[in-house]
């Protein structure tokens, strides 16, 4: 029950920031990329295909392999409670 819960969470908190990253595409007070950002990573745990897209930016950009294993610990603990 608490997996269920802590899943719905975080595809919520994905959608919300894949929300604001798509509003801040077009408005210039928000930055929309940092919020894509975190909407694929916070996606990545439940969506497939988010994760090979993270898995692809990894490989591409090896510089932000340590944030990007960084934040999956971080959300991983968070969904441990």
């Amino acid at each position: 029950m608490r997996k269920h819960v802590f899943r719905i969470f975080r595809l919520t908190l994905g959608l919300l920031f894949l929300a604001l990253g798509l509003i801040g595409l077009v408005v210039p007070l928000l930055q929309g990329w940092l919020f894509l950002a975190l909407a694929a990573l916070v996606l990545s745990i439940d969506l497939p295909f988010m994760a090979r897209f993270v898995g692809w930016v990894e490989s591409r950009w090896p510089g932000l392999a340590h944030p990007i294993q960084r934040m999956r610990r971080f959300l991983g603990k968070l969904g441990e409670g």
